[in-house]
């Protein structure tokens, strides 16, 4: 039976919350860095807590969540997310956020995990897509727009405006949580030794999803990132720049339901969503790297930042449903947590080394190389999934002929 909306939507406002809070700060720490007057490198080491607390604990919480139960999981780490942003706007001071933005990553790392695991137990495998693509829209909705609204936030009040708004935020999804999203059961596990977890690793149906996740969301990170810094060099304006990243998001966010909702009925391939959606922002971050090597041409960046904005967001909105819904498709039940949560670890790893790259090889040469470089780097992935994911179309191909 198809899990109703109403009990999945609070899942969605959690994954909601942990990509604002990732994103949302860290545009709001860039701007305030000179108040705050940190060095460049405590700015950087700062920004980076967050995601390393979540590649260091989200398998941990993960695997915890298949030992006692999903939602004890989500509502724990969403109450911790709530008190270390309230910690953050009652403690000013670089001590006070570093403590706060280590908190956020650690408490992200419990929920986030196991909010994608719930959304697979809870979704069978006829609506899976649908409610992933839905999950994940909301996801990027944060990831894209959270800069923006953090932005909002801090000119508004400070930091200490936009923690307590993520402190609202964390606490009325967690009570969402607790009283909508159902007990999901938890399922007798047998026992696991090292050699199990490295084959568990190292199997296509978790290597190839993870892959493409990671390479999702590298590609959304550098677009979030450079779009803006391009519209601005090529005299576009700050409103410009904000609606491009808007657009993104939209696009993003429209397009992930429609394709997981296609999966479902067997009309978008595993394989197609995958490769058509890396391609897809292939071409938009290409796109982005031809306008920076003449960027005074005002139409032309434009209509080649706009084209950027529309081919990501179309393509993170048709590979990221597929691929999360093969993930769960390809995990037994009792290690769902901890699947979803080493997967997330790839996810983390684009979303830092996709910048990491087009940053590195921009400052070696010049900024177009380095999301050219990205753009070859999506491909690659794209032709490294393709491998895996031939075979996993092969097999859904088959069972929906014998079905």
């Amino acid at each position: 039976m198809t899990a109703p909306r109403p009990v999945l939507a609070p899942l969605y406002l959690a994954g909601f919350t942990t990509a604002f809070g990732a994103h949302g700060i860290a545009a709001a720490l860039g701007a305030e860095t000179e108040d705050i007057g940190w060095t460049l490198l405590a700015f950087g080491l700062t920004l980076a807590l967050y995601d390393l607390a979540e590649v260091l604990l989200k398998p941990l919480f993960g695997a915890l969540s298949d030992r006692i139960g999903v939602r004890p999981v989500i509502v724990g780490g969403l109450l911790a997310f709530t008190a270390f942003s309230v910690l953050g706007a009652l403690l000013p001071g670089t001590v006070g956020l570093i403590i706060a933005r280590f908190g956020q990553g650690a408490a992200a790392s419990a929920f986030s995990p196991a909010s994608s695991a719930a959304v697979a137990r809870l979704a069978d495998g006829a609506s899976r897509g649908r409610y992933f693509g839905r999950y994940g829209s909301w996801k990027s909705l944060g990831y894209a727009l959270g800069p923006l609204i953090g932005a909002v936030l801090v000119v508004w009040g400070g930091l200490p405006a936009l923690f307590w708004a993520l402190a609202v935020i964390g606490l009325a999804a967690a009570g969402w949580v607790l009283i909508a999203v159902p007990k999901v059961p938890v399922l007798p596990r047998r026992r696991v030794s090292l050699i199990d977890l490295g084959r568990e690793i190292a199997a296509p149906g978790f290597v190839v999803p993870t892959l493409v996740l990671a390479a999702t969301t590298g590609a959304l990170a550098v677009a979030v990132g450079f779009l803006p810094l391009l519209a601005r060099e090529a005299g576009i304006g700050t409103v410009g720049s904000m609606a491009l990243v808007t657009v993104l998001a939209v696009v993003s966010a429209v397009v992930q339901p429609l394709i997981g909702a296609a999966h479902d009925r067997g009309r978008v391939s595993v394989r197609l969503g995958a490769l058509g959606g890396l391609a897809l922002i292939a071409g938009g971050i290409g796109a982005a790297g031809a306008v920076s090597f003449a960027p005074d041409a005002v139409l032309p960046a434009l209509i080649g930042l706009t084209a950027t904005a529309l081919l990501v967001g179309a393509g993170v909105g048709a590979a990221t449903p597929v691929a999360f819904a093969h993930l769960a498709a390809s995990t037994p039940h009792d290690r769902m947590g901890r699947t979803m949560g080493s997967a997330e670890i790839g996810r983390e790893l684009g979303d830092a080394g996709g910048p990491l790259i087009a940053g590195a090889v921009g400052t070696a040469s010049v900024a177009g190389a380095g999301l050219l470089v990205v753009a070859a780097l999506t491909v690659g992935a794209g032709a490294l999934a393709a491998l895996g994911l031939r075979s996993a179309d092969r097999g859904s191909g088959g069972r929906r002929a014998g079905g």
